[in-house]
């Protein structure tokens, strides 16, 4: 299928898997252009409140949703026939997702997976997890979506950029005509382990961020982390072979600044909590949608110790959240690390 100028809404049929907030924004932003989109909810009460309501609700309250939006809980009845696929889920349940979607998908189907995450067994990037479970997918046709964008802004419809990566790049642009509104802008690369890194290990750096405002350490400390966050990123992109430039774009520092500094962010919000004191179970009880980076912390150690690819910044957050390290004493032990030049000679 090449990219075409126009593309009539009554034809292409969009399915949008998973209704958090993202999905459900995701699936709201594509019927205001016009498509008929139906979005498939785990939850019963979201296709509930979505029939109902014409609103979700749990997950994206006080957000009235475009009338041509529909919701189901049958998953293999929402994926059928579909010119275009949006997954968005959870990353550490993707694989069981995908593996119940396998059989009923079109030919020319087109995959596009909004999800952030790298699974903790086999430590796939989410394209990775989809090209496992869905083998009649070409590769040719799944993109990846990544950028700076919180669900209840776009919702909104305020301004907006992403990018959309794919190895086609016909492929990448037609998904790029599609989404793309006046508040909506999407750019296209080809990089599509660059774009899910960014959005995979930044999630951890957010928790960090949150945990130094917790802690109350300052703007300048919050620069610096962010900063060296940034370095481990590209550093464990360039190890995988991403393009170095996907790293200063819309899916490496744009994502990185809006997810360490924006209140929206559920990663920023768990370290904000750690840094005060909470202990991470009593704080994710209290949270009823998922943080990414609290599972993607344990990836990341685990993928990079494997690599052999430097990272302290992660391995110390790992640390906090799953051994117990006190916040205070994790940043002591990265100030007070062997002193050396700032760039990497790569």
């Amino acid at each position: 299928m090449e990219a075409k100028s126009e593309i009539d809404p009554k034809k292409f049929k969009i399915a949008v898997v998973g209704a958090g907030s993202w999905g459900t924004a995701i699936a709201d932003l594509l019927a205001c252009k016009g498509y008929q989109v139906e979005l498939w909810a785990f939850e019963k009460e979201v296709k509930s409140q979505i029939e109902e309501f014409h609103e979700n609700k749990l997950f994206l309250p006080d957000h009235t949703l475009a009338p041509n939006l529909s919701s189901s809980n049958d998953l293999t009845g929402v994926v059928s026939d579909k010119n275009l696929i949006v997954i968005v889920v959870p990353s550490h349940v993707m694989r069981d997702v995908t593996q119940k979607m396998a059989g009923h998908l079109s030919t020319d189907t087109i995959i596009a997976s909004a999800s952030k995450g790298i699974e903790q067994k086999t430590h796939l990037t989410m394209s990775g997890v989809i090209k496992e479970t869905l083998p009649e997918v070409k590769e040719d046709r799944l993109a990846v979506i990544s950028g700076p964008s919180f669900a209840k802004e776009v919702a909104q419809k305020m301004p907006t950029s992403v990018t959309v990566a794919c190895k086609n790049p016909a492929i990448a642009s037609l998904v790029q005509l599609v989404f793309a509104t006046s508040y909506f802008r999407v750019y296209t690369s080809d990089d599509i382990i660059g774009v899910e890194l960014g959005g995979s290990v930044k999630n951890v750096v957010a928790i960090a961020a949150g945990m130094l405002d917790g802690l109350g350490l300052g703007l300048n400390t919050r620069a610096a982390l962010m900063t060296r966050g940034m370095t481990e990123i590209r550093r464990l992109g360039l190890h995988l072979g991403a393009n170095p430039r996907t790293f200063t774009g819309l899916a490496g520092f744009g994502d990185l600044v809006l997810t360490c500094t924006g209140n929206l962010s559920r990663n920023y919000t768990v370290g904000m909590q750690l840094g005060r004191g909470k202990k991470l179970q009593e704080i994710l009880n209290e949270m009823h949608m998922v943080a990414e980076g609290v599972k993607n912390a344990k990836s990341v150690y685990n993928f990079s110790r494997k690599l052999g690819v430097e990272m302290p910044i992660c391995h110390e957050i790992y640390r906090i959240l799953y051994e117990d390290l006190a916040p205070k004493d994790a940043v002591y032990r990265l100030m007070t690390r062997t002193l050396r030049q700032e760039l990497d000679e790569n």
